[in-house]
């Protein structure tokens, strides 16, 4: 269903208005500290056998559980923390060798979302 010329006007002056007022947080660069996929398993999976080890410690209920119980919820925060924590980026000398070949274009994701949109809009 289309939209009306009130709703296209209403969200082209929020495109506008977002792109003029957000643009320094969209470009702006994040740091060369970033997530590792690496990590975020690792620490899913750490957290995950601290989770089976305190469950094993409540059944155990003895000294033992309590004692494996301990290292489940030492697990379980070494996990989130391994997950959590940001690593350095690599530099450009140091890039990765099996990456996916490099866009020809050096637009930013943002510029290429808005030219899908234009394109969109003009084909309508």
């Amino acid at each position: 269903m289309p939209l009306s010329e009130q709703e296209q006007r209403l969200l082209d002056e929020m495109e506008r208005h977002l792109l003029h007022n957000d643009a320094d947080v969209v470009s702006a660069p994040s740091g060369d500290r970033t997530l590792s996929y690496r990590n975020l398993v690792y620490g899913a999976l750490l957290l995950l056998a601290g989770i089976g080890g305190l469950v094993v410690g409540v059944i155990l209920g003895d000294v033992w559980g309590i004692v494996v119980g301990v290292i489940g919820f030492a697990a379980m925060l070494g996990g989130v923390m391994l997950a959590v924590t940001p690593v350095r980026r690599s530099g450009p000398a140091e890039a990765h060798t099996r990456t996916a070949p490099k866009r020809q274009d050096s637009s930013s994701f943002m510029d290429r979302m808005n030219d899908r949109w234009d394109r969109r809009q003009d084909g309508n």
